[in-house]
């Protein structure tokens, strides 16, 4: 059924076998932002939201659901997580970008293991401050760069020269037009 590795030949779903791959170190790293009144930011910022400190209990939500993904998202398989980080930073004074990055040695990527830190943490961020602001947008959730396995190193942007961190040759999504979107 048109070659996607998550359905048999009669078009039932089906998790991919992953047995025969080599175990390798995997990496990825995803971003996503929330837009919210700069008046919100500001108390993020400061530390001074009455629920907590917005910011570490989205960063430690992240965390946690990154290494649930397997049970979160049906056919993903459940992978070892090694090591997962959520950074923050503030491209203007009304955004918080989240950026994750999640290692494993495995026989699959964790992409997804990535995306979910990105998207839970986003969703903390807006549960912790609805009370403040419920038109708070979340956007931009997307794979920036993964590298190991059978399909290689993809980063989403090419720094200068062509190459990736340490000189290597990567894979960039060309399909189409840029599909990002920012906040």
């Amino acid at each position: 059924m048109s070659g996607l590795s998550h359905f048999d030949d009669q078009g039932g779903s089906r998790m991919v076998d992953v047995s025969a791959k080599a175990a390798t170190l995997r990496v990825a790293r995803a971003s996503g932002c929330i837009r919210m009144l700069p008046a919100v930011l500001r108390l993020i910022r400061d530390r001074r939201v009455t629920k907590g400190d917005v910011l570490e209990v989205a960063r430690l939500a992240g965390i946690m659901a990154s290494k649930r993904t397997g049970e979160l998202i049906p056919l993903c398989h459940p992978v070892p997580v090694e090591s997962v980080t959520v950074e923050f930073s503030f491209p203007d004074e009304s955004t918080v970008k989240v950026e994750s990055r999640v290692r494993v040695t495995a026989r699959t990527g964790v992409e997804m293991e990535a995306l979910t830190a990105v998207s839970v943490t986003l969703l903390t961020i807006y549960d912790m401050c609805k009370g403040m602001d419920r038109r708070m947008v979340l956007g931009a959730i997307q794979l920036e760069e993964k590298s190991g396995g059978r399909s290689g190193h993809f980063v989403r942007r090419l720094p200068s020269g062509g190459k990736g961190p340490g000189g290597d040759n990567v894979n960039v999504a060309q399909e189409g037009p840029d599909r990002e979107s920012d906040c």
